[in-house]
């Protein structure tokens, strides 16, 4: 029988919250702090000594040793420099725990090491982590021991953003502050704040880790790069909210009283659709938090799997041929007082204020649906978009019946006089209770749906920060607010120009909307109709980062300047010829040393096998016949192979840049799938003992 827990009683124990700050700060301090929290009002360096002071002896009672500025700079994953409580021994040779507010507030990594985009040269080293404070200080439980870690913003010493956290707090402040215009002109004078709020799912797989260090494509990518398909794939379904195998629940259970002791509130776990493939959900959080309560979730799925001897896989597409893993980002905007502008309530044609609000964010996604794309650009996420399994690259806005219902009478006659009632459900049992039933479906084909009181992004990777994509979605949907309050509150007669003007939007942006199915072939044929853009890879949406309009946008709202986008669209085209090259090199490495000697193996073994039934007089048709087919297969896998060789060799003489990163696309790619045909053809016919990895059954079926 498994240990009782006590949710209520563990959930965020180990994090310096609201509660926690009001038990041991001075009410004084306490006041100053909840100000910069709330109003973004200066932390002075005295009330930052106490704070520390506290912060310190709460965490040390928690058995920490060291505290950690944690940040999250353009690699993808987090960072972190540990410094230990101890200060300079006394004379007597004893040391004390010490730390102060200026330690609190800022440190100083190594800016030059880490992505810049040229930003930062290698000799200019300096760049400082700033204390937010926004998001709660916690002490995480490993093998180290427990660390204070304190979530930080990273910038350069010439102020630049190297990180994913500073222009996301820019485009909550731009959102908040476009926001309360258009709340002021509905007459709403008591919200003080606005704040987006966010809920992202997080899929990921779980192999055996003595069966994952058996693959080195696993190990150096991330995903497998050679691999047939099982006999039973997905096909069934069964998997799909299946029963938990016993293995697996162990890892949930202990994967949820991590999180909940650092007050992340995870909600839902499921199996996913494909095998070995599960599913975890939070409850909403303000975005900023969520972001980072996202990351300690994917550090804690890998850290809890070694303890189980599992490998937690979080790249976008582990397996061909079976569902990848994305990262539902699931949006909205709400108050302080608890209002959220997403909410059509029972009769969304009378609410005027959330039918500005759904217009505003209808022009947003169109006139910036390159840029939203952008942010959910990933390498691994380029073999998942669009593959009838996710999202289209297309974007495209799906509203339901109901909504599509009133948005189609306000651009016909500019009045809406009705909406769309759910009923109830008839389900032809009259044991079971009625059951409500809502006024539209939902569809998950749509890379960006209205589902009921926020939108849901789906096009996010599995493995990716989902701080680039909320950054876009609050600075794009701040811009139309914005723009709509600048003629709104010039407006003689308000009730007739918001009406016009929600009719304008609508109609001008109706092109957007899409309720069928995303997936169809006939969807891209209407989409190029409509002049929607079909963004395939990674390296075709990075342009949309240095458009003028993306420049003049992000200036606009000081989230971005000029000089961070250039740098951050060198990155990705960097980030992306990095990822495909060792791809290349790993599939040149398993091919080499692993893939051919093993099939010589066999060829020799079929080779004696045929002279040794020939020599007793018998007919080895069969085994002849495979020798044949093994042998041509081997050849041309040896032919592919010095084919990708030299095409991975040839990219050194390529200009670093946009241009390496397509040479890689257009060139590198697929020369790397030409490798894997015959490779994976092979794996069906070799002797199974003799084939030098474990099998997509092994890796799928057997944890």
């Amino acid at each position: 029988m498994s240990e009782f827990i006590n949710v209520s009683r563990i959930f965020g124990e180990n994090v310096f919250n609201d509660t926690v700050m009001q038990e041991r700060l001075p009410k004084k301090v306490y006041k100053e702090l909840k100000k910069t929290i709330e109003e973004g009002k200066e932390l002075d360096l005295a009330t930052a000594d106490v704070i520390a002071h506290e912060m310190k002896e709460w965490a040390i009672e928690k058995g920490a040793t060291h505290y950690t500025h944690w940040f999250q700079p353009l690699t993808g994953v987090t960072a972190e420099k540990h410094d230990s409580f101890i200060s300079a021994p006394k004379d007597d040779g004893k040391v004390l725990m010490s730390f102060s507010g200026k330690e609190l507030i800022k440190g100083e990594p190594d800016a030059s090491s880490f992505p810049s985009g040229g930003l930062r040269a290698t000799f200019e080293a300096r760049g400082y982590t700033a204390w937010d404070c926004t998001s709660p200080a916690f002490v995480r439980q490993d093998a180290a021991g427990a660390t204070l870690c304190i979530p930080t913003a990273f910038c350069s010493y010439t102020g630049e953003a190297l990180d994913q956290k500073t222009p996301l707090l820019r485009s909550m402040e731009a959102i908040n502050i476009q926001s309360l215009r258009l709340l002021r002109l509905f007459g709403n004078t008591t919200s003080r704040r606005v704040t987006p709020s966010v809920g992202p799912e997080q899929e990921y797989f779980l192999v055996d880790k003595e069966k994952y260090l058996q693959r080195k494509d696993l190990i150096y990518t991330g995903r497998t790069l050679f691999g047939a398909m099982p006999p039973k794939g997905q096909e069934l379904d069964d998997h799909y909210f299946g029963t938990i195998r016993q293995r697996i629940a162990a890892f949930m259970k202990e994967v949820n009283e991590e999180l909940w002791r650092l007050g992340v509130t995870a909600k839902t776990q499921h199996n996913e659709v494909a095998p070995a493939q599960h599913e975890l959900a939070p409850i909403y959080a303000e975005a900023n938090v969520a972001v980072d309560h996202n990351q300690i979730v994917m550090k804690t799925l890998k850290m809890v799997a070694c303890r189980h001897g599992l490998q937690c896989l979080l790249h976008e597409k582990p397996f061909a041929g079976v569902n990848g893993s994305g990262k539902h980002n699931n949006w909205s905007v709400t108050t302080d007082d608890g209002i959220n502008l997403l909410e059509p309530g029972v009769t969304p044609h009378e609410n005027i204020q959330f039918l500005l609000v759904l217009a505003c964010i209808l022009k947003a996604v169109d006139t910036h649906a390159d840029l939203l794309r952008e942010s959910a650009a990933d390498v691994g996420n380029d073999h998942r978009l669009g593959a009838n399994e996710a999202p289209p690259a297309i974007i495209s806005i799906f509203l339901g019946e109901q909504l599509e219902d009133v948005v189609e009478q306000l651009i016909s006659t500019g009045i809406a006089t009705h909406s769309l009632k759910g009923g109830k459900l008839d389900t032809g049992v009259k044991t079971l209770p009625d059951v409500a039933r809502d006024a539209t479906d939902r569809n998950r084909t749509s890379p960006f749906a209205f589902t009921g009181n926020k939108f849901e992004f789906r096009m996010v990777g599995s493995k990716d920060s989902i701080a680039s994509p909320n950054t876009v979605l609050n600075t794009i949907v701040a811009d139309a607010f914005g723009e709509a309050c600048d003629l709104l509150e010039k407006a003689e007669d308000f009730e007739v120009a918001v009406h016009d003007l929600i009719k304008k939007y609508l109609t001008d942006h109706q092109r957007i909307i899409f309720n069928g199915n995303g997936y169809s072939e006939e969807w891209v044929k209407e989409a190029e109709r409509r002049g929607l853009p079909n963004i395939k890879s990674m390296v075709d949406a990075i342009p949309a980062l240095t458009t003028e309009k993306a420049v003049a946008l992000f200036e606009k709202y000081g989230v971005f300047s000029r000089k961070e986008l250039e740098s951050r669209a060198e990155i990705q085209y960097e980030a992306y010829a990095k990822a495909i090259n060792i791809e290349a090199r790993t599939m040149i490495d398993i091919a080499g040393k692993q893939i051919i000697p093993a099939v010589i193996r066999y060829t020799r073994f079929l080779a004696d096998t045929v002279n040794a039934v020939t020599a007793a007089g018998a007919e080895a048709g069969v085994q002849t016949e495979l020798l044949q087919e093994t042998s041509a297969l081997l050849s041309d896998t040896k032919e592919a192979l010095s084919k990708l060789a030299d095409v991975e060799r040839k990219a050194g003489e390529v200009e670093e840049g946009a241009a390496l990163a397509h040479y890689f696309h257009d060139t590198v790619i697929p020369a790397m799938e030409k490798l894997r045909g015959p490779v994976d053809l092979l794996e069906m016919i070799v002797d199974k003992d003799m084939w030098p990895m474990p099998s997509y059954g092994d890796l799928m079926f057997e944890v």
